[in-house]
Order: C-alpha cells, then structure tokens, then sequence
C-alpha cells in the first residue's frame, strides 16, 4: 500500500517541474538596443525551484536566414515571475552569422527587419519543453533618408540631372550603409507612390556609397513630355532599412499634365501602416501577384462594426502586376465618411490590405 502511495505522489509531482511559460515583449519598430531583445519574462508555478535557460535565433525576416544566436545562461526559477531584462547576472552566449550584426557598434542592433524565435530549455528531467515563440519587429532609424534635388514638383533645366539626398539618421546604426536609387516614369492617372511601386524602373541603381548621384548620359534618353518620380532606400549591407519619400518632377518645355482621376490607384502592402485611402464611385488597387493560383479572395470589413464582411468576391489574378476594382455605388451598402479594410487572400495564405474611407464626390 505504501509503494502505491509513493508512486501516487511522484505522478502528482511531474507537472510541477513543466509548469513554466514565457512571455515576449518587444517594440514592434524602433533603434533597438541587444540587451533590448532579452525584455522576456518567465512565470513559473512550481513550488520547486526549477532550472531553465533561454535561447535565441534571430532571423532576416525577408530571406530567414539566420543573423545570430545566443543563449543565458542557466538560471533557478522559483514560484512567480522573472523578468530576465532586469536580471543582471544574466549571461548570454552570441554567436554572429553576418559582419553586420557583428559590428554593430553601442550595443545598437543594425537596421533591418528581423524575427526574433524564442525557446525555452526547462531542466525538468522528463523532457517537457515549451515550444519556440517567434516575434517579428523593426530596427528602424528615427529619420528616413531625405531627398534633396531636384526639389518635389520642379521643373528641371537638363535631362541629365544630378539627385542628391540626405543620409538616414543615426549613422551609427549602419555598418555598412548602402543606398538604391529608383527613377520611373509616372502614367496618368498614377500618383508617384504607386508609379515607383508598379512601373518597371526607368534607370535603378543599387550598392551606391554617396549620397548623390549624376544621371548618367549613356542611360535611357528622359522625355520632357513625361511626368517621372524618384525615391530612395537605404539598406545596411543586404537588409532594407528605409525608404524615403517619393518626389516627381519634369523638364522644362513639357506639355499640359493629365489630371488624374478620383478612382486613384493604391499598391496594396502586407503591413497595414497609417496609410487610408479616400475613394469616391470606386476603390481601385494595385496587387503584385506572386503565388500560383488564378484567383484571390477578395472582402471589405467595416472597422466600425466589429470587422463584419460587408463585401465578399473571388477575383481573377495574373502573376506580376494586377488592378483589381471594387465598385462603390451601390446605395445602403457603403455609408460615407466610415472606415473600411479592404484585404486580399493570396493561395499562399498571405493578406494583402489597405484601409479606405468612402466619400461624396
């Protein structure tokens, strides 16, 4: 009977010892400190001490490759929370897969996008491990590059220009700040966001050093009848960093401009930002097609009302550009001035989004 007792308690005993969960915090997007990525916090509920390090893999959220990894060492939990960012006893171990994490000088991590995995290693003796939680954030500057010349909206003297802008602020937080140049002819009725976004690139240049650049003669001839946009993107060594604004301009002795329509077109994104479109009869979008299938769930959600689907349709796509058109005049469905999210559901289970307010023309 005492035998069956003991082994009664020990069975009793086994979750204590798995009964720990973490918990990650970080800054969705910022200038982000190393010591920053361990803000984690472990809870435990055993009434025993319980041994645990954590580990680390930080990844290139665009091509996710591994950037660096580390590991704490090991630590005692007992019952309740432990906030590792405020432990200063503890040690992480780093190992570097990119000299641009390597050299990362202040302790500053590069600018990039990034995904950081998280795994809990519990010493429990019987193998019950937590699973990897996985956290994608931003090491942004806190000033874009700017552009400088030729000013936005100019006319411009000679059809071989020389652009210059300004670099990304902090320099510190690249260690090896590389910049594209992009110039592209605007369509009408493009706003030059989206002529940058869509058009294929009238002159690219990539891997630039300076903050300046000289058209070179020996590039596409540019039109002084056409409208052309330009921006910029820094990147520290392969990772996009930032992007600047984008700027139009033309030469001197162009003809009268094409209005553009109402029905402006916007580039659909993954990340939804604080970008709302204000659309009149119509929402039109623009969609870089990428997955196999032929076709893509379409749907409009009022954000006032709960995200309820007030418009639902399976579009047909192509691969690479696509315009897709959401017509806005029927009476009672769409109420003005309202916000609504429009998204799009790709076969590889991707949402590509853009929120947009309805108003009277």
């Amino acid at each position: 009977m005492q035998r069956y007792l003991w082994s009664f308690l020990l069975l009793l005993s086994l979750p204590a010892f798995a009964q720990v969960s973490m918990t990650v915090q970080l800054p969705p997007a910022g200038v982000m400190l190393k010591s920053q990525l361990w803000q984690v916090t472990l809870l435990s509920a055993s009434d025993r001490p319980v041994a645990a390090r954590v580990s680390l893999r930080l990844l290139d959220a665009q091509s996710r490759q591994p950037v660096m990894s580390a590991l704490t060492a090991e630590m005692w939990l007992n019952k309740g929370v432990t906030a590792l960012g405020s432990n200063r006893s503890l040690v992480a171990e780093y190992e570097y897969f990119t000299q641009t994490i390597d050299r990362a000088m202040n302790g500053l991590l590069p600018a990039g996008n990034y995904i950081a995995c998280y795994s809990l290693i519990v010493n429990d003796k019987f193998g019950n491990q937590p699973g990897e939680d996985c956290v994608p954030f931003a090491v942004e500057p806190l000033s874009p590059p700017m552009l400088n010349y030729p000013a936005h909206q100019s006319v411009v003297e000679t059809t071989n220009p020389q652009f210059s802008w300004l670099p990304p602020a902090p320099l510190k937080l690249f260690s090896q700040l590389q910049y594209e140049f992009i110039l592209t002819e605007v369509h009408p009725g493009q706003s030059p966001e989206s002529a940058v976004q869509q058009n294929i690139p009238v002159y690219r240049a990539v891997r630039l050093k300076n903050n300046f650049l000289n058209y070179p003669v020996s590039a596409t001839q540019l039109d002084t009848s056409k409208l052309y946009a330009w921006t910029i993107l820094a990147r520290n060594q392969d990772l996009f960093a930032a992007q600047a604004e984008t700027w139009s301009f033309r030469f001197k002795g162009h003809g009268r401009q094409t209005p553009q329509s109402n029905g402006m077109r916007v580039q659909l994104k993954r990340e939804l930002d604080g970008t709302v479109v204000d659309c009149r009869e119509s929402l039109v979008v623009g969609y870089e097609h990428e997955a196999a299938d032929s076709t893509v769930q379409c749907e409009v959600l009022d954000l006032a009302q709960g995200n309820r689907v007030v418009y639902q349709q399976r579009m047909p796509v192509k691969r690479g550009s696509n315009e897709l058109v959401v017509p806005l005049g029927r009476k009672g469905k769409w109420e003005y001035g309202k916000l609504y999210l429009f998204r799009l559901l790709n076969g590889r289970g991707e949402y590509w989004q853009v929120k947009f307010i309805r108003n009277k023309a």
